[in-house]
C-alpha cells in the first residue's frame, strides 16, 4: 500500500499537486473530510462553534452513515461524536444554500434519536443531550447573525423550554453582529470561509492557531494533493464518458454516470445551474434529474436514467 502511494506520488509534479489543494478552505467539502478524520480537529471545530470547553470526545459507532428502516431514506452524516459526559454532536458544512437545512436538521434529530433507545426500553432518559451544528457559507435566514440557535420553547410562555435537551445551531460564516458575539466565533467563521494565514489573528483564540497548524499540514501534504487531483481527475472522466455515452449512445447506462455525478454534487450543496455549467448541459436536463430523485428518493441511477429516457421518448413521439 505504501508502495502504491509512492508510486503515485511520482506520476504528479510536486508543485502543480499542492496549489490546487492550497486553494482550498475548511468550508470545502475535501478539506473538510480531510480535516476531521482526526478526533482533536473536531473537538476544536466544536468548541469554537458553541462557545464550550469539553474534555474528550469519540466517535460515535458508525458515525458516517446512519440507516433508516429498510425502504426508507438513510442519512450521512459529516462527523458525529459524544463527549465525556455522554452529550452528542453532529457537525455538518453546507456551502451553498440548498436541501431546505431547518427540515434537514428535523430529519436529523430523529434518526440521530433512535438507535439511543433499545428495542423493549421504558421510558427516554436514554436520549442523550445532542447538538446538530450547521456550518453555513451564507445566511440562511438574512438576521446577519454569526450563531442562530434554536431549542424548542413554549409559545405562550417563552421562557419556559420544553426541556426535551435537543439545540439546532446554525452559523453564518457571513455574520456582520461582531459586537454582540464572542470574537473566538467571528474568528472561526471567518477561518472557515477563507482558510490562509491572514484569517489567523495574533490575538485569536489559541486553539484557532492550533487548527490552522493542522490545516496547514493537511495542505502541505503531497499525498493529499495527489488524493484531491485524483478525485477531480475521478469526477472528470466519469463526467466525460457518461456525456460521450449518454449523448453519443443515447442507454440509460450513460445517463445512468451523468445522474451519479449530479446526485454527488447536488448532495454537496451545489445548485442546479451550477451543476449544468461544471458539466457543460443544459441546467433544465440537470433540474428535470434533480426533480426524478425528489419524488423517487429510493430508486437507483439507473432507474432514475430509465424513467428520462421514458420522458423523453414520450416527448418526442408527441412532437
Amino acid at each position: 500500500m505504501e508502495e502504491k502511494t509512492k508510486l503515485n506520488m511520482q506520476m504528479y509534479d510536486p508543485e502543480s499537486v499542492l496549489v490546487p489543494l492550497q486553494k482550498l478552505n475548511l468550508m470545502d467539502d475535501f478539506l473538510f473530510d480531510a480535516a476531521t478524520v482526526d478526533l482533536e480537529t473536531c473537538k476544536i471545530i466544536i468548541e469554537l462553534s458553541l462557545g464550550i470547553t469539553i474534555r474528550n470526545i469519540v466517535w460515535k459507532e458508525g458515525q458516517k452513515v446512519i440507516h433508516n428502516l429498510p425502504g426508507n431514506r438513510g442519512i450521512r452524516l459529516d462527523f458525529y461524536v459524544e463527549d465525556d459526559q455522554g452529550q452528542v454532536f453532529d457537525v455538518e458544512m453546507q456551502k451553498r444554500n440548498e436541501g431546505n437545512i431547518p427540515k434537514r436538521t428535523r430529519f436529523y434529530q430523529a434518526l440521530i434519536d433512535a438507535p439511543m433507545l433499545k428495542s423493549g426500553e421504558r421510558g427516554f432518559d436514554g436520549l442523550k443531550p445532542a447538538y446538530i451544528v450547521v456550518i453555513c457559507g451564507f445566511d440562511l435566514f438574512g438576521y446577519g447573525l454569526y450563531r442562530y440557535t434554536f431549542d424548542n420553547r413554549c409559545k405562550e410562555v417563552p421562557d419556559l423550554v420544553m426541556g426535551d435537551e435537543c439545540q439546532k445551531i446554525i452559523l453564518n460564516t457571513k455574520g456582520k453582529n461582531d459586537h454582540e458575539v464572542e470574537k473566538t466565533l467571528a474568528d472561526f467563521l471567518h477561518y472557515v470561509e477563507k482558510s490562509s494565514d491572514e484569517n489567523v489573528p495574533e490575538d485569536c483564540d489559541e486553539r484557532l492557531k492550533h487548527l490552522h497548524k493542522k490545516i496547514h499540514k493537511i495542505k502541505m501534504s503531497e499525498e493529499m494533493g495527489v488524493s484531491y487531483m485524483k478525485m477531480e481527475e475521478r469526477d472528470r472522466l466519469i463526467r466525460d464518458e457518461g456525456l460521450r455515452r449518454g449523448r453519443a449512445e443515447g442507454r440509460a447506462e450513460g445517463k445512468a454516470e451523468l445522474i451519479s455525478i449530479i446526485r454527488k454534487k447536488a448532495s454537496r450543496g451545489m445548485a442546479a445551474a451550477d451543476v449544468a455549467d461544471w458539466l457543460e448541459t443544459e441546467r433544465g436536463e440537470v433540474e428535470r434529474i434533480l426533480e426524478l430523485m425528489r419524488t423517487y428518493p429510493d430508486w437507483t441511477d439507473l432507474q432514475v436514467a430509465e424513467e428520462l429516457m421514458r420522458r423523453e421518448n414520450v416527448y418526442e413521439d408527441q412532437v
